[in-house]
């Protein structure tokens, strides 16, 4: 069986990690929203916990073949990636032109911190 590469493995850690990230950042806004700050605040910190437990080991895989630029563009590019059917499909938020610009945008942010 063939290893997966350090880029291929850093982005599927990446992308669990913002799934994770995502959740702790505004899932509470839905969830916690009767319930006190600090429990808002407990409950979003346990949730980085996990994110943490694979942003950490996804940019150290990641820095094996990435430049620091590549990585974070591609960690802005997941980011986005998972926001937007977080925000659609979880916060019920309408789909706007604007996510397909701000996608464009980083589809330009890619092309050049990526090319040779």
């Amino acid at each position: 069986m063939t290893e997966i590469p350090a880029a291929a493995r850093a982005t599927l850690l990446l992308i669990g990690s913002n799934v994770f990230m995502t959740f702790a950042w505004y899932a509470h806004l839905r969830n916690l929203r009767a319930k006190p700050l600090i429990v808002a605040i407990a409950v979003s910190w346990g949730i980085a916990l996990f994110e943490y437990m694979l942003q950490v080991p996804a940019n150290r895989i990641g820095y094996e073949t990435l430049s620091l630029g590549q990585l974070k563009i591609l960690q802005e590019v997941i980011t986005l990636a998972v926001f937007i059917p977080f925000a659609v499909l979880y916060m019920r938020q309408p789909l706007k032109t604007d996510f397909l610009w701000a996608g464009l945008c980083l589809v330009g942010a890619v092309y050049f911190v990526f090319r040779s």
